[in-house]
């Protein structure tokens, strides 16, 4: 039995208030849809289904991003899946916001405005901190219950995450029971063969991290995304470092340098890295060029190559366990989602203990029609999922113990 509260302690036909994560990709101003609005519709769902009457936080980007956006767009995608009506506030805990709790009846669901568009929401603080901000003293005495739901933003002391729990009777939302349970049992999980990693993404400290804290379960770690970029340039190779407009890598490599370098020396065995890479020709096509071949880097790399998808392949298929942890290659552009795609395909053929983590990794199953059964687990979490592989404690999880 958890150590927390469940939806299943909670009493029916309460005003509740409920923590979702929505966060997802923001094209051209376009919110796109993901499972993660799958996941938490079934939470919803069940909560209106009971007679409660339900109020959603979310957040979406971070101020300054060009996916900090309004969260209208997502109260119509979470309707579809949740197939009840979702209305949409723009306000977070003003007057408007106060109205339209107030006028909920049962069964009825509403959606507030972007949690991180609220002053108190951002900064990391212990949760009775946070709990005397204007935000949660404003919304919780409106409120019978929380429930915290958004697994995916477990590792994050923000307001609208452990705030509320100091104030509210605390439940643990249905992705949040699951995700946690299986990931913390997974972390615990013994293996008597090859076990293998596969990591990408845009960080190369979560790389850092899953191969410094998981050195003693994992055999292998195969390395793509800019992280197996900066993995080779501490190897000498010319690859690594931004192009053109880019931003993402240099200041990557000087505050993880030291650590780069070391893994390559002292640990290299524990890692494969890119032999080649793929990027966009002046025909607009996908090209690829040997690591060998590369004086110096003149454009960006947004995939691995074929040469490193059939090097990695093999090391798949004859492991007892897989974990992924981020994309290693931009697979939103089916140009550039080979290596995602394929070696995540070659994951589900093969019979092994397999989970498919890191955000937005996930969603590549549903965007190529991978079937989601050929996979022990599918987390919709990122750093979550990473600090619960690696064992580290998730601050949310502490606040639903805590105030159970």
């Amino acid at each position: 039995m958890p150590e927390y509260n469940t939806l299943d302690d909670l009493e029916p036909g309460q005003r509740v208030l409920v923590r979702v994560d929505l966060n997802s990709p923001v094209e051209d101003g376009v919110v796109q849809d993901n499972n993660r609005f799958d996941r938490y519709s079934e939470t919803v769902a069940a909560l209106a289904d009971d007679d409660h009457k339900v109020v959603l936080m979310a957040h979406q980007g971070r101020p300054g991003r060009d996916d900090f956006v309004s969260l209208d767009q997502h109260a119509e995608i979470l309707e579809e899946h949740v197939g009840k009506p979702i209305k949409f506030v723009d306000d977070i805990y003003g007057d408007d916001a106060i109205e339209a709790i107030e006028a909920l009846e049962a069964g009825e669901i509403l959606l507030l405005e972007n949690t991180r568009m609220a002053d108190d929401e951002l900064p990391e603080k212990p949760a009775e901190e946070h709990a005397e901000s204007d935000f949660v003293q404003t919304l919780a005495p409106l409120f019978d219950a929380f429930v915290n739901d958004a697994y995916s933003a477990a590792h994050r002391a923000h307001a609208s995450t452990v705030g509320f729990a100091v104030e509210l009777p605390t439940y643990a939302g249905l992705v949040m029971d699951k995700e946690y349970q299986y990931n913390t049992s997974v972390a615990e999980k013994e293996f008597d063969g090859q076990v293998t990693m596969l990591c990408g993404g845009n960080k190369s400290e979560d790389v850092i991290s899953v191969v410094n804290n998981l050195e003693e379960k994992v055999d292998t770690f195969l390395v793509g995304g800019l992280p197996g970029e900066l993995f080779l340039r501490a190897e000498g190779y010319p690859v690594g470092m931004d192009v053109g407009d880019m931003d993402l890598l240099d200041d990557q490599w000087e505050e993880t340098r030291d650590t780069l370098e070391d893994l390559v020396e002292n640990r290299r065995d524990d890692f494969e890295l890119p032999v080649d890479f793929a990027y966009e020709d002046d025909d607009g096509e996908r090209a690829e060029i040997s690591l060998e071949d590369i004086d110096e880097k003149e454009t960006g790399y947004l995939d691995i190559g074929h040469e490193t998808i059939e090097a990695y392949e093999p090391i798949i298929r004859e492991s007892e366990a897989v974990f992924v942890k981020g994309a290693v290659g931009v697979f939103e552009d089916e140009r550039f989602a080979d290596g995602t795609v394929e070696l995540i395909e070659a994951i589900g053929e093969t019979d092994c203990f397999s989970v498919v983590g890191g955000g937005d990794t996930a969603r590549t199953l549903s965007l190529y029609g991978l079937d989601e059964d050929n996979y022990d687990h599918v987390s919709i979490a990122g750093g979550a999922y990473l600090n619960a592989l690696t064992g580290q404690e998730l601050v949310v999880v502490d606040v639903l113990k805590k105030y159970a």
